[in-house]
């Protein structure tokens, strides 16, 4: 409920400030618990999902998606499509309603089911000690969660400052389509975002300092950029950046690739090189609470700070930057905080996606952190033209990589890259949470003609050549 004159002042059991995702798990769940919880704002309700990250961008995503696939369709014999952007204002204007609509459904309208939360929107909070400072009054609670989420860093360029620039919010709420966009990152955001401006029309640069999506396998690192490039989008990889200017009303980098330095010009520049915590005003260092250097705070498997009492969940801490996992975290949080639990943050089986076409998602350890963590590795990988739902659907790009123990056969993590690989990864997810063999995997059941079907077939390829087998085979 809102609170108002007839709100109790201060007594309450928990106080979380932020009200995202992270926020709302952490309330109901002591709410549901018998607790009395504050849930103060603290920003925009909702937080970055629903308002500016995901359900915007996905929408978008998809939209640019269609546009792809009526002009792809010349990959089938005898088909032609074509499909442009007729109205963008229209666009995001229905993007508008989406969020709106479930930013209500989903989180204000929530509110009054749960009568032991009091929902405070009175300003930015402050941890105090005994609990929470906000406009201007004191709310009283010996546990305190926090969970005010991040928002879009801006890089340590010279002169980027002045320069036209746009990021991940800004980007999906332009009035025009730009003609062309540099792209600064090549993480999940960069190039989700750069691909589906691209395929609005916009002409577009990545420009990344190692190759895109540096944290997954290099085998789809490069897969994904021949993809891209193939679109028609630059990728400058490998980049140092040294400045960033204004140019009259277009944006201007300066970059050395390969000893060379080289100006890139755009009408604007992306800022997709990570996020940065809201922890302004909080007052974490008065109060004991630690973060690391790139300001999260720093939290234990318990979900608490350095400073007992105090915990935190979600972008706003040194943990997994999904929106699944800040309300997995934000539970873990209250129930440990405020209802006698002492459970631990566990993302050995985290599914993580990339909302590219095809998509990239992935479980687990990646070849590199298997062998770091002292494995003794193999490896399968296996491209898309071997698997029949690719070859029917005449879309081959992608492909599976799986990493596996040598001794006891155990995998340890894989990727897949295909344009339903977000659907599929679940498959992976369960196999490496029930400690599956590649030996069970590849003799498991998988319905025919399916993109799942894949895992079963990249299983198979640690002891055959799976080229060689009949459809259904194996």
């Amino acid at each position: 409920m809102k609170d108002d004159c007839c709100a109790p002042k201060g007594d309450f059991d928990l106080a979380v400030i932020g009200a995202g995702s992270a926020g709302f798990s952490a309330a109901i769940t002591a709410a549901e618990g018998g607790k009395r919880v504050a849930l103060i704002g603290h920003g925009t309700i909702g937080g970055t999902c629903v308002n500016v990250g995901c359900v915007p961008s996905k929408m978008m995503i998809r939209a640019a998606e269609a546009l792809y696939g009526a002009q792809s369709a010349r990959r089938f014999p005898g088909l032609h499509g074509e499909a442009r952007v007729a109205d963008w204002s229209t666009l995001v204007a229905a993007k508008d309603d989406l969020v709106a609509t479930l930013r209500q459904k989903k989180y204000a309208d929530l509110l009054p089911g749960y009568g032991g939360v009091t929902y405070l929107d009175e300003g930015p909070a402050r941890l105090v000690p005994g609990g929470v400072e906000v406009g201007g009054r004191r709310i009283t609670a010996p546990k305190v969660i926090v969970a005010t989420g991040g928002r879009p860093a801006v890089p340590d360029i010279p002169g980027i400052q002045d320069a036209p620039t746009l990021d991940s919010t800004s980007l999906l709420e332009m009035d025009r389509l730009p003609e062309s966009l540099i792209f600064l990152g090549g993480g999940y955001i960069g190039v989700e975002l750069a691909q589906m401006m691209a395929r609005m029309g916009t002409r577009v640069t990545i420009v990344c300092r190692s190759h895109l999506l540096p944290r997954t396998e290099p085998e789809v690192a490069q897969a994904l950029t021949e993809v891209l490039r193939a679109e028609g989008l630059a990728i400058v990889d490998g980049a140092t950046y040294h400045t960033a200017r204004r140019d009259g009303d277009r944006a201007v980098l300066t970059v050395t690739v390969n000893g060379a330095e080289r100006e890139l010009t755009a009408d604007r520049l992306v800022l997709t090189t990570g996020r940065a915590p809201n922890t302004e005003g909080l007052d974490l260092a008065g109060m004991g609470v630690e973060t690391d250097a790139c300001g999260a705070i720093r939290v234990g498997d318990d979900m608490q700070t350095t400073k007992a009492g105090i915990f935190a969940a979600g972008d706003v801490t040194d943990r997994d930057q999904f929106v699944y996992m800040a309300a997995y975290g934000a539970k873990l949080a209250s129930r440990n905080a405020v209802l006698g639990g002492a459970e631990r943050y566990d993302n050995a089986a985290m599914p993580w996606v990339v909302f590219t076409d095809p998509q990239v998602a992935g479980v687990g350890l990646i070849e590199a952190q298997a062998r770091a963590a002292g494995h003794d590795v193999k490896t399968s990988v296996l491209t898309l033209d071997n698997v029949p739902r690719a070859l029917a659907a005449r879309d081959t790009r992608g492909l599976i990589k799986l990493i596996a123990d040598v001794q006891t056969d155990r995998l340890l993590g894989g990727v897949i890259m295909a344009p339903e690989g977000a659907d599929s990864v679940q498959t992976l997810v369960l196999a490496l949470k029930f400690g599956m063999t590649t030996k069970a995997l590849g003799e498991t059941i998988f319905p025919y003609l399916t993109t799942a079907e894949g895992l079963k077939l990249a299983a198979q390829t640690f002891d055959m050549d799976v080229a060689k087998l009949s459809c259904c085979a194996g």
